[in-house]
């Protein structure tokens, strides 16, 4: 009952609105010659004068009982994020030897690894981190979880630069649909579209099948190469580069987008996919609070600008007795 009662009260005073505005044109017209001179008519415009009162009026009514009556106060702490509010970013990291091959970077001299690391600090600097869950998911043979839903990004910075993590992993080839899947497996309970996957690689092996149906709740899937595309390093009896086709390949079976960053960090484009919201957060924004504020203002501000206008420009007879001698008058 009380969510429908701004809109009682609101019909109510905007009847009483219009009958005062009917009473008010009455009064009017009987000092029409006084007020608007010898023909006795006002400016076609201010017609719409009485339609103008009453939807301010009736605006003005809604909002400011909306907000009294059925809004909750709406309390803001600086660096609180809600729980709902909370959008998750999973790393699906390689950690293979070959990350460890010096030939990244600008001038080549960064391992793959480090500029995976530059790349992935470098996001972190230019998105709003503390809105973020981060997971983290080390691939070599096969892929383990290292963080799930945190928020310490300490922690991923701390593995990225300080960890060996390929030591716990059977040595073999790099299997990356293995943290694919076990990336849409951590995320499948979470909220649609709330989710970004970034896959840091070399792409020294990629699987030709097994790729997993993602989950509803990722929303972009980012993969990102290091290392030098063109010459490659022999390590454990092939020629090690990054393989950009397939990298490229792999980004498009999963409908996701594909970056080579051996020497180019992410572009402002991709960037801002991380920092948008979805359509499901943005029709919530629009809640009873957002309209009953707007209606406030616009209804607060007809009332306020009507008096104004008709005093301007309702108009253009202005009483008073014009001089025949303006010459003598102003000497």
């Amino acid at each position: 009952m009380v969510e429908v009662l701004p809109e009682i009260i609101c019909v109510a005073v905007a009847l009483v609105a219009v009958l005062a505005e009917a009473w008010h044109l009455k009064r009017i017209s009987r000092v029409r010659k006084l007020a608007f001179g010898p023909t006795g008519k006002a400016a076609m415009w201010t017609l719409l004068v009485p339609l103008l009162r009453v939807v301010g009026i009736a605006l003005a009514c809604w909002g400011f009982l909306s907000l009294w009556l059925v809004v909750e106060a709406r309390v803001h702490k600086s660096g609180v994020v809600a729980e709902s509010d909370y959008r998750h970013l999973v790393l699906i990291v390689d950690v293979s030897p070959s990350m460890h091959l010096k030939d990244a970077g600008p001038e080549g001299k960064r391992s793959r690894r480090q500029r995976a690391s530059d790349i992935l600090e470098s996001l972190f600097n230019r998105i709003p981190m503390r809105q973020f869950k981060l997971s983290f998911i080390a691939v070599y043979s096969d892929a383990k979880p290292l963080l799930e839903n945190s928020k310490d990004h300490e922690v991923v910075r701390h593995i990225m630069e300080k960890m060996p993590m390929w030591h716990a992993f059977k040595a073999g080839k790099t299997d990356l649909m293995s943290g694919v899947r076990l990336a849409a497996k951590i995320a499948k309970p979470w909220n649609p579209r709330s989710t970004h996957v970034l896959m840091l690689t070399d792409g020294d092996t990629v699987a030709a099948r097994g790729m997993p149906r993602l989950p509803a709740s990722i929303d972009q899937f980012l993969v990102v190469g290091v290392g030098d595309p063109n010459s490659g390093t022999f390590i454990h009896d092939h020629q090690s580069r990054q393989d950009v086709n397939t990298l490229r390949q792999l980004a498009n079976r999963l409908k996701g987008t594909f970056h080579n960053g051996n020497q180019k960090q992410l572009t402002s484009r991709l960037v801002s996919k991380f920092a948008e919201m979805n359509d499901a957060d943005k029709v919530k924004i629009w809640t009873r609070r957002e309209w009953a504020l707007i209606a406030c203002v616009v209804g607060s501000s007809l009332l306020a600008i009507v008096p104004l206008l008709l005093h301007y420009f309702g108009t253009r007879y202005v009483p008073g007795v014009r001089s025949l001698f303006p010459e003598k008058m102003a000497a």
